[in-house]
């Protein structure tokens, strides 16, 4: 059997006004996640990475890492299906409701850092919305095409693979869980469930054979764990 590594771009700028940067610990989580495949010997016959600059640098990082322990690595490739779903769009589809539930809410989403908890009250409210497919805006990328678009790459993906590949995808937490939501068949709100849990730079593994795939793991971050230091588990 093959196996496909999802893996989550290290953290990001949260609350800053380019949300789409590695922070430095973003990139600390990269070369730790390099070291550990290398000390696990796993080499990848191909690398995919969405668009966005935190899934690329992510990549590069973490296969610059693996390239100093004398692993040769495949060239990135990009593919837009993996790409996140755009949070601000959503956001923003959803404001007049948000300010409903929450008259505040404008002056928390703009100071997000400060007001992670409202934030993430506000954000899940919206996300739900969303993928209820009750609300859809035309300006925004539905949740339905999202789960199309995503499943399209992964499709690709197999259509290409060798019986034995290791293929990693440098992705987001919402294109992960768009992944697995089809693979395990749980409701789009339980799947988003699990999207908060996943750590930045974590491992989830996929087996497949042929076109028939499983999950074998979810959300590994012990390549962090190991280090013994919190501060580098992150979820943004």
């Amino acid at each position: 059997m093959g196996s496909i590594y999802l893996i989550r771009h290290g953290q990001a700028s949260f609350g800053a006004e380019n949300y789409d940067v590695l922070s430095p610990l973003g990139y600390r989580q990269a070369e730790a996640l390099g070291n550990y495949l290398a000390e696990l010997g796993i080499n990848f016959d191909r690398c995919v990475s969405g668009e966005l600059q935190r899934q690329q640098d992510t990549a590069r990082t973490t296969l610059a890492t693996l390239g100093k322990a004398g692993k040769g690595q495949p060239a990135i490739e990009t593919d837009a299906a993996f790409n996140e779903f755009h949070a601000d769009a959503v956001i923003r589809a959803h404001l007049p409701e948000l300010l409903e539930v929450e008259p505040n809410a404008l002056h928390i989403l703009r100071n997000a850092a400060s007001h992670r908890a409202e934030f993430q009250h506000l954000f899940t409210f919206a996300v739900h919305r969303w993928i209820s497919g009750e609300h859809e805006r035309d300006e925004v990328e539905s949740w339905r095409s999202f789960l199309d678009r995503v499943t399209a790459g992964l499709e690709r993906l197999l259509s290409q693979a060798k019986k034995k590949d290791n293929i990693a995808i440098f992705t987001s937490g919402g294109t992960i869980t768009a992944l697995l939501q089809q693979i395990i068949g749980v409701p789009a709100i339980k799947a988003f469930e699990m999207n908060w849990q996943i750590v930045n730079t974590s491992l989830s593994q996929l087996k497949f054979r042929d076109r028939e795939v499983a999950l074998a793991s979810f959300n590994s971050h012990a390549h962090l764990q190991l280090l013994k230091n919190p501060e580098l588990v992150t979820h943004r």
